[in-house]
């Protein structure tokens, strides 16, 4: 049990969220968890405009053409990306994942995230304009019980898994 744990939770390059407000306007800025047991934090410099960086990361119905590890996704909500849009995604096997989007600040920043394999988590996603592209930086905090049962497999496999998401992301905008 604990190997397969330590394998889906490495499929999830996407966090998960509970009970935040988000949005825009006034309200606060949906965070991490500081006191998660495994948290991380990662960025890169992409050579490409901040509005083709934003559309990329934000169809999520053509993620699978460019992020191998997620291999379906479906839009719940109709309309626009905004606060509370709703979709379902499958990576490395995992099937089902429903994330929800807690805050949506275009095209500088998001946050989304739902429930899955008893793993809480918050994923947000900043994008800043720097002298020579856009820098994407993206943190992620992870609790729960098969947090505390696998700590450092779960912080590698998180680690791991937002390290490729960024270079697919970078690959693809660059591309």
């Amino acid at each position: 049990m604990f190997t397969t744990l330590a394998a889906r939770a490495a499929a999830l390059p996407v966090a998960v969220v509970t009970g935040l407000c988000g949005g825009g306007g006034q309200q606060p800025a949906v965070r991490i968890d500081p006191r998660a047991p495994v948290i991380t934090r990662d960025d890169i410099v992409i050579h490409a405009p901040l509005e083709r960086i934003w559309r990329i990361q934000t169809d999520i119905g053509a993620w699978p053409s460019w992020q191998p590890d997620v291999t379906r996704t479906e839009w719940l909500t109709p309309g626009p990306l905004r606060t509370g849009s709703v979709f379902r995604w499958s990576v490395h096997g995992l099937s089902d994942i429903t994330s929800t989007v807690r805050e949506v600040r275009p095209p500088h920043r998001i946050v989304w995230g739902g429930p899955a394999q008893g793993i809480t988590a918050v994923h947000v996603w900043t994008f800043t304009p720097v002298r020579d592209g856009v820098r994407v930086h993206t943190e992620e905090s992870w609790a729960g019980a098969p947090v505390e049962a696998a700590r450092p497999e779960l912080q590698a496999a998180l680690d791991a898994s937002l390290d490729a998401w960024l270079h697919h992301l970078k690959a693809q905008a660059e591309g």
